[in-house]
């Protein structure tokens, strides 16, 4: 689930989006919190995509959690713009977002870490995410180590943290019979949020 308790409501994108999250709700939809985020590599000139969970929409700040010396965050270093994915195949929608990222401030990362399951943090503390390893059995000894040092679990390391993203586009797409698709674009120009509707 993503906690959508402090998002910016006075924004017309940000009202559309928890309209259509409400109504994927209603129907169940599974994995309602995963997006897609596209980022691009400078030095290694490549386009990565990969599924992260979203977890808060604060005021207009998007927000999810990440090793900090994973691939994707190397790309996030060469690069801040990502471009970011839903779809929700209960209301057949699906919701492009283009924005700039940087880093969640360090106490609000703490103070999750702190509220998360022991479990889901021995994890981060002992994966060097995207790395290379011998074998799978070394990730679960690594894992059962960091689990057993409970001192550690909730002390937030500092190669793990938020990623914070601003939204400067949006795209509601709505799919229809007969490919009579909707959609509705919001984009920042001259600092003010315009809304058009693009073709099929």
């Amino acid at each position: 689930m993503i906690n959508l308790s402090k998002i910016n409501k006075s924004i017309e994108p940000y009202i559309n989006f928890s309209e259509y999250y409400e109504q994927a709700q209603k129907k169940n939809q599974k994995n309602i919190e995963a997006i897609s985020i596209s980022s691009f590599n400078k030095s290694k000139q490549e386009i990565e995509s990969r599924l992260v969970n979203l977890k808060y929409v604060i005021n207009n700040e998007w927000i999810f959690f990440s090793n900090y010396q994973s691939q994707k965050s190397k790309s996030f270093e060469s690069h801040s713009q990502i471009a970011a994915l839903f779809y929700w195949n209960s209301i057949n929608v699906q919701i492009r977002i283009k924005g700039n990222i940087f880093k969640t401030n360090k106490e609000f990362s703490d103070k999750h870490f702190k509220n998360r399951l022991a479990g889901k943090n021995a994890l981060a503390i002992s994966s060097n995410q995207s790395e290379k390893i011998n074998s799978f059995s070394d990730v679960k000894t690594n894992y059962k180590i960091a689990l057993e040092n409970n001192d550690k679990l909730f002390q937030r390391p500092d190669y793990w943290g938020g990623y914070s993203f601003i939204p400067y586009y949006f795209e509601f797409w709505e799919g229809h019979d007969l490919r009579l698709n909707q959609r509705k674009v919001f984009e920042i120009i001259d600092n003010k949020w315009i809304d058009y509707i693009i073709q099929p």
